[in-house]
């Protein structure tokens, strides 16, 4: 009786961001095992290079760059699910994503292979779906911050 009805279902952030961060790294594995990721790292590597044959003498070792896949996937649909604000998870999205694809010129300059495929697709799949799951659920933060915005009105 004394509840308002709202449209949108409760939204939650554990489980919801453990979901979303598992399927953005199957993506990856997925693209690897397709060899998709492949090509995207060569395209990357060329571009970096400026068209000229890229010859890098090092790689980055497979785990580090598997374990950055995992960490931005989690992380950014923990953190995304947990910021109240559409304006600022779309601004932490995009954040994320440049400064993940901003790793490829450093990574050339270190004379390592630009090896951002894998991360940079779990940033944008995690990403996109931390914003749609966001945008039709009303999140715990949303709420504590609706609730701050009232007794600010109120006094």
């Amino acid at each position: 009786m004394g509840k308002p009805s709202h449209p949108r279902p409760e939204g939650h952030v554990l489980v919801p961001a453990a979901v979303i961060g598992s399927l953005s790294i199957l993506l990856a594995v997925g693209l690897s095992a397709l060899r998709i990721l492949d090509r995207a790292d060569l395209a990357v590597g060329s571009l970096i290079s400026q068209g000229k044959p890229a010859g890098f003498p090092k790689a980055l070792p497979e785990w580090a760059v598997w374990l950055a896949v995992v960490w931005f996937a989690f992380g950014l649909a923990f953190a995304i699910l947990s910021v109240a604000g559409t304006w600022r998870r779309v601004v932490l999205w995009i954040t994320t994503a440049v400064l993940v694809a901003a790793w490829a010129p450093v990574l050339a300059l270190a004379a390592r292979a630009p090896d951002i495929a894998a991360p940079v697709i779990a940033v944008i799949w995690s990403g996109v779906c931390a914003l749609v799951y966001a945008g039709s659920h009303r999140m715990p933060c949303d709420e504590a911050v609706d609730l701050s915005e009232k007794t600010d009105e109120a006094h």
